[in-house]
């Protein structure tokens, strides 16, 4: 889930429009995991070929990725490495939460309450290695290129939008901020109507830009100070203090300058503190990457969507259609990006 500065971030509404000839460095995970999540059966049943081999995250790759190019946007997918060692409780307590909802799930779907069967779904996602080698060749594939971090994918798209690489960071969670990242973008992979949870309501949700300068001078924080913000609340690299939220955290920052002194007032400790502290401030990470785009090769495109997985020839077609789209419309700048061997690291 990663940290939740939500009450202390005012995001700009924007259109894909914005982002037109931008290279954007997506974190690959947490993507993947909306698109696991968010594409289902109306019974919270993932898609499936006919083998019952889950195919959500693919089809999340090639239709969200294919509008992404013909908007004249230039994507690189960011892949997770090696977690830090102090993410193994985060990641234990998240194996917790889905098989609690995997259990809740099959209770509704047998008494016919698919609303909360398709809730209790989207909480049980899992990301196999299986899946993650699928989507990496259909970026292959597609020709767009990807990256695996030492560690964090957030640390590394962050890395690469600091040093001119990427111009944002394309992530649900805010812990990019953490990460320095200079722009993060919100809600880009997957838009349009979504129901709020357990009410006939639908909401628009449309992509929006979050600019590190500003919300460091709407705060009156600096960088180190924004880390502490959210060490106080929670990462997924330590639990936070019990009754500190954002609000609170950022009152306390204000107040004392760093964590410390306030731990001290409070009578509390932070298990790891400098550690967590330089995971984000001094996050391993590949230098000077260089990402390149090359057209796709659509006849592979179709023999991996198609025949392997049952996808429909047709709006693969539509899909691929869409790549070409994007380079027509691009600049001759962007045609000459497209061009080469898609780079991994």
């Amino acid at each position: 889930m990663g940290v939740n500065l939500s009450d202390l971030v005012t995001p700009s509404p924007r259109g894909l429009e914005d982002f037109r000839g931008k290279v954007l460095a997506i974190d690959a995970f947490n993507t993947l995991y909306q698109f696991l999540s968010i594409i289902r059966q109306p019974d919270g049943t993932p898609l499936q070929d006919r083998h019952g081999r889950s195919t959500s995250h693919l089809s999340g790759l090639i239709y969200r990725t294919s509008n992404l190019v013909a908007a004249g946007i230039r994507p690189v997918f960011v892949f997770d490495g090696v977690p830090p060692r102090r993410k193994a409780r985060t990641i234990e307590a998240r194996v917790e939460v889905k098989r609690r909802a995997e259990d809740e799930w099959r209770e509704a779907v047998e008494v016919g309450d698919f609303e909360r069967a398709r809730t209790k779904a989207m909480q049980t996602s899992r990301l196999t290695g299986d899946m993650v080698e699928q989507s990496r060749r259909l970026l292959e594939i597609l020709g767009i290129p990807w990256v695996e971090a030492p560690e964090e994918g957030e640390a590394q798209a962050a890395a690469m939008a600091r040093e001119g690489t990427a111009w944002g960071v394309v992530s649900q969670d805010y812990d990019a901020l953490l990460f320095g990242a200079p722009v993060l973008v919100k809600n880009l992979a997957v838009t349009g109507k979504r129901k709020l949870p357990g009410k006939q309501v639908y909401i628009d949700i449309e992509p929006e830009e979050i600019r590190l300068e500003r919300v460091l001078a709407d705060l009156g924080v600096t960088q180190d100070q924004l880390v502490d913000i959210g060490i106080l609340i929670g990462t997924d690299f330590n639990e936070g203090v019990r009754g500190i939220g954002p609000k609170k955290a950022l009152g306390a920052i204000r107040k004392h300058g760093r964590a410390e002194p306030f731990l001290a007032e409070a009578g509390v400790e932070i298990e790891g503190l400098d550690e967590v502290r330089e995971i984000f401030l001094h996050p391993r990470v590949h230098p000077d990457i260089r990402p390149v785009w090359r057209d796709p090769d659509n006849a592979g495109a179709k023999a991996m969507l198609c025949d392997e997985f049952d996808f429909s020839p047709a709006r693969i077609d539509q899909a691929l259609a869409k790549f070409a789209e994007g380079r027509r419309s691009s600049s001759q700048a962007s045609l000459d990006a497209f061009s080469g061997t898609p780079e991994k690291i």
